[in-house]
């Protein structure tokens, strides 16, 4: 027997990234990165040229005669199902009689270099003829016309008429935040390869393999069986390769199998803006009653999404929207309308957050105003709206009980640790006698449902390998798109064994191996894939545990697998030297795992249910300085406390809110997508007219901390998801340039800030500047 070895703890470990190292040294793989077979051919789409109108041809014969061009694919072609839409099958994957909006792809060129490829499609102006129609562009004109994708969604709580008519105060408004584009350095890829006979392997950049896998057997007509979809990892997704990667797998699978040969189809970034999909941008229309004291009483409110030409995912995301609307307060009475407008733009999709920052961010909106319009500390009338477990004031209007509330000692700690009523009398100060540069400070909070709304995606499989030598090997339906997923997935199984970390390796996510997957989104990558794989770990290890038990002579209750040994009856024997035993003895050293998240119901119809495992809590404090001349602004310090529940890796986990927060700041404060308002052709679909935030607009004092308080839920570890909560921390830069704003007005004064707080929409809101009625 041998000594045991001294390993550090495996979770709860701030262990690096498992892929951290190749991703600096430029050494990690990608979907480009794979060698080419020989007779590899390229793909490239020819695009609509109008925002709306009948296709009434396309001039093949001028493309086939463009140099390299091996064929020309349109949706006759498609020997299946000519779509790839996820829920609601009206998508097409090519154009087929409509044109829907500019960018649309109407056909495919495949050719022997993909410079050539490209340039043949370029002549899609040339090639395609059409009867040019009007465009709806907007999501306030398809309303107007009640043009939707699928019919209204009502969430209803109380007698909010009621309430708001007989309310102290009351308040309507008016207004609107923008889409953002996921931007992944990854763009849109798929490559594939056909197999012996009737069969075909995909490598696609996507977050959801197995819709990947049934959309490519549909369009072929095939079996899913035939299809094989692999993911090693992805350049970044937010969401946007969840759904959307389809149409590109779908055209390079159809390729490939009609010549037999394997067709790469890799989008360039300026066809990936003007193709792809996008967050939803939000129109609202509301009505509150409130009293005194800046409670709610009452609220009815219309959402308006801008879900353009198809359904794509609007339905879960306007669901997500409306259920994420009371964010952390206690809303006694709601009427809240959602509506997913028909438009002639990209089908908006999935984006970090999923409708939940849009929900959210409303009813902060409401509460700033609510708050100054009173001329009280918008962080008051927050905090006196908080769910509470007192009063009855902890369900929420979809029905859910909101347990294990963090709201208020959450917000009591960042409080304390930002110094924020201190910074708050400071600022005062400093704009009283600063004319042009104005300082702005707000603390805004965060409460996000944790599952995914649609009950029967939260189910997860693994298969876990330990082979003889001791080592392991673990393939599970999660993707990994730079998260972490794969490095949290490793440290549960080398915890649940007993081993060392390097001793654990995550595989290519695989259909041919973990089959009917869910997407890795809603946060519940790790929550559902992390318990699958220690499922099936905890399965190896009591077939392990029995032999040991024999070879110790101890009970099996008296067993632990620790430090790379197990140990029990005062005796050890070396993980490596039971597994290898235990071959000897053929024991299975193997084992699939499964999990289902237990306790959840929804009712699609009536929005009622449980739909969350349990709720994420946060907090951030914002402080910035805003140029009154020229509409800058810059966030100087940013103060974040985030429950991470029993973090599994801290380092991981705050890199996470550090990412979520910057990328929500961006949607909030710079990221302006601008359509022709006439045409519908996207004006901002490049780097250069498109602005993401770099390094230089990172708070330059970044002070992001973990909450200290364990999951009440029976999670991973009890720790929780960090995937998209965070990402509505932001809300507090976009209330704290309005606070600076207001600043120039007097006491109750209340900007028609809109977002994002670009330098013009701030220049906007300062120039009709008046306060508060």
């Amino acid at each position: 027997m041998n000594k045991p070895i001294d390993l550090p703890q495996v979770v709860g470990r701030s262990q690096a990234h498992e892929s951290a190292a190749l991703h600096v040294s430029g050494q990690a793989s990608y979907t480009d990165d794979i060698a080419e077979a020989q007779g590899t051919l390229h793909a490239a789409l020819g695009l609509s040229p109008v925002a709306h109108g009948k296709l009434l041809g396309i001039d093949i014969e001028l493309l086939k005669q463009q140099p390299g061009v091996v064929a020309v694919l349109t949706a006759e072609d498609i020997a299946g199902e000519n779509n790839c839409g996820p829920l609601i099958h009206d998508d097409p994957i090519l154009a087929d009689g409509d044109l829907r909006y500019l960018g649309q792809p109407v056909f495919a060129i495949v050719a022997t270099d993909r410079e050539l490829a490209r340039r043949a499609a370029s002549l899609a102006r040339s090639a395609i003829r059409y009867e040019a129609l009007e465009p709806v562009l907007t999501a306030r004109t398809a309303h107007a016309l009640g043009q939707y994708v699928l019919p209204p969604m009502h969430l209803n709580r109380g007698d909010a008429e009621a309430a708001i008519a007989t309310a102290p105060h009351r308040l309507q408004g008016e207004w609107a935040v923008g889409g953002q584009e996921q931007f992944y350095l990854e763009g849109q890829i798929s490559y594939a390869l056909p197999q012996d006979g009737q069969a075909l392997l995909v490598h696609c950049s996507t977050q959801h393999p197995s819709e990947m896998q049934q959309l490519i057997a549909h369009a072929l007509h095939w079996q899913a069986h035939q299809v094989q979809v692999q993911c090693r990892r992805m350049g970044g997704g937010f969401g946007g390769k969840e759904s959307q990667s389809a149409l590109f797998a779908c055209v390079a699978a159809i390729a490939a199998m009609r010549l037999r040969r394997p067709v790469k189809l890799r989008l360039d970034r300026d066809d990936d803006f003007m193709i792809t999909g996008r967050r939803h941008g939000f129109d609202y229309s509301w009505e509150v009653g409130y009293d005194d004291e800046g409670r709610i009483l009452g609220a009815e409110v219309d959402l308006i999404s801008n879900a353009g030409h198809s359904a794509d995912l609007s339905a879960p995301v306007m669901a997500r929207a409306l259920c994420h609307f009371d964010n952390a307060y206690w809303l006694p009475n709601v009427s809240l309308h959602g509506f997913c407008a028909k438009t002639n733009t990209q089908s908006n999709t999935a984006f970090r957050g999923f409708g939940g920052p849009q929900g959210a961010l409303a009813i902060e909106m409401i509460m700033d105003s609510v708050a100054r319009r009173l001329g009280l500390d918008p962080l008051l009338v927050r905090q006196r709206n908080f769910y509470s477990a007192e009063g009855g004031r902890d369900v929420a209007p979809y029905g859910q009980q909101v347990e294990d509330i963090l709201a208020q000692p959450l917000t009591d700690q960042l409080i304390a640790s930002s110094d924020y009523h201190a910074r708050r009398a400071e600022i005062a100060a400093f704009n009283a006698t600063s004319p042009v540069l104005k300082k702005g400070l707000a603390l805004t909070p965060v409460k996000f449902g944790i599952s995914f709304n649609v009950v029967h995606l939260n189910q997860a499989g693994a298969l876990v390998h330990v082979y003889t030598d001791g080592s392991v090997l673990v393939n599970h339906g999660g993707t990994e798109m730079g998260q972490g997923l794969n490095t949290k997935v490793a440290q549960v199984v080398a915890h649940e064994l007993g081993i060392a970390f390097e001793q654990v390796r995550c595989s290519a996510t695989d259909t041919s191996k973990v089959a009917n997957t869910s997407a890795t989104a809603a946060s519940t990558g790790t929550d559902l894939n992390g318990r699958a794989a220690q499922d099936a770990a905890r399965k190896i290890k009591l077939r392990l545990a029995e032999l040991a038990a024999q070879l110790l002579d101890c009970p099996l209750a008296e067993l632990q697998f620790s430090g790379g040994q197990v140990h029990g009856g005062g005796s050890a024997i070396s993980f490596n030297e039971l597994v290898s035993k235990a071959y000897l003895q053929r024991i299975q050293l193997w084992s699939d795992g499964f999990y289902a998240t237990p306790g959840l119901h929804w009712d699609r119809a009536k929005l009622k249910g449980h739909p969350f495992y349990y709720y994420a809590w946060g907090a951030a404090v914002a402080e910035v300085l805003v140029d009154t001349l020229t509409g800058e602004s810059r966030v100087v310090r940013a103060d974040v406390l985030h429950d991470a529940g029993q973090s599994l890796n801290p380092a991981l986990d705050i890199g996470q809110v550090e990412g979520a927060f910057v990328q929500g700041m961006g949607w909030l404060t710079m990221e302006e997508l601008v359509w022709h308002p006439r045409t519908g052709a996207l004006s901002t679909h490049a780097p250069s007219t498109y602005k993401i935030p770099t390094a230089n607009d990172s708070p330059p004092d970044f002070r992001v901390a973990l909450f200290d308080h364990p999951n009440h839920a029976d999670s991973i570890h009890r720790s929780k998801a960090l995937g998209e909560p965070p990402l509505l921390l932001p809300f507090s830069v976009l209330m704290a340039i309005k606070d600076a704003v207001a600043s120039c007005g007097g006491r109750y004064c209340d900007p028609a800030l809109r977002a994002p707080a670009t330098a013009q929409a701030v220049l906007d809101a300062l120039t009709v500047l008046t306060p508060a009625a």
